[in-house]
């Protein structure tokens, strides 16, 4: 889960609810100062995040040029989802996802250059699934590129995975408040616990509120047994970036270091981040970005 360092939004940035051939998702949109981006931007949270995962984003990336669209998928905070755990499947979060890609192609139709799309963390599972199932060729998807953040080829580290099964074991036992009340107070315990502005605190607690608990359980115990798929992605021919923090505690930055070389790919380490570069270190975060993009341009 990232916490985002704040919750106001840049000037350039709009909260939207993108219409869809499979229904309505909430987003973060945020276009450049001259109106005319050199690219397009769709960004993909992960387990348990939202949208707000990459609010710091916005602000450097518009101003390097881009139009940014940051989207909840199906189940988290305000795009919200059925109970039923079948809507959760990975195949059907990447078909949300390329449906998502239609309508953020339609925003300033003719006008949004080259389309990018991230993944981070569990989105990078998703964004993966997308690529896959849109195309044999790069010529046949709709995206120009690829950026894997903080995920990895397959399932998590072993803790992080005992983390996400515990999880998935108590939700048909527990509401979120009670698990919510439980996970901090094991934090206390641990001595981990996170002092935040009571702003960030209560969004944080909102938005674990808002998930809808079914996807939180598929999503979850994905997490534990997704196959590795990188010799597949490889050979979809995507220009494609991986980055991460210095280190991970959901998948080691050496596998991720490892995925880049498997894929081809350019690989970024970002200085004084762990699993979330994009809220911890936004301006490094950002800039590397942005050359990735402009390199494909």
């Amino acid at each position: 889960m990232s916490t985002p360092p704040f919750l106001t939004l840049p000037a350039s940035a709009r909260s939207i609810r993108l219409a869809t051939a499979r229904g309505e998702f909430a987003a973060l949109h945020s276009m450049p100062p001259s109106g005319s981006p050199r690219g397009t931007a769709l960004l993909v949270p992960g387990f348990t995040g939202s949208k707000e995962d990459f609010i710091a984003l916005l602000e450097p990336l518009t101003e390097a040029g881009f139009q940014v669209v940051a989207v909840d998928q199906r189940g988290q905070y305000q795009t919200g989802g059925p109970a039923d755990p079948a809507a959760y499947a990975l195949e059907l979060l990447a078909l949300d996802l390329l449906a998502v890609t239609e309508a953020v192609s339609g925003l300033l139709p003719g006008a949004t250059g080259p389309l990018h799309l991230l993944g981070h963390s569990f989105g990078g599972y998703v964004v993966r699934e997308a690529v896959l199932l849109g195309g044999s060729t790069p010529e046949s998807l709709p995206w120009s590129s690829l950026t894997l953040m903080s995920t990895g080829p397959g399932p998590v580290a072993a803790e992080e995975g005992k983390r996400a099964e515990l999880l998935v074991s108590v939700l048909p036992l527990m509401d979120l408040e009670s698990i919510w009340q439980a996970m901090r107070e094991m934090d206390r315990e641990a001595g981990v616990e996170q002092q935040l502005p009571p702003e960030i605190e209560d969004f944080l607690h909102r938005r674990w509120l808002a998930n809808i608990p079914e996807a939180l359980a598929v999503t979850g115990r994905q997490l534990t047994v997704e196959p590795d798929r990188v010799d597949d992605l490889a050979a979809a021919g995507l220009p494609t970036l991986v980055l991460s923090g210095e280190e991970d505690y959901a998948w080691p930055v050496t596998e991720q270091a490892g995925m880049a070389e498997r894929l081809g790919a350019g690989y970024v380490r970002i200085p004084g981040a762990g699993h979330s570069p994009n809220a911890e270190q936004p301006g490094a975060t950002a800039a590397a970005l942005a050359d990735f993009w402009l390199s494909v341009n």
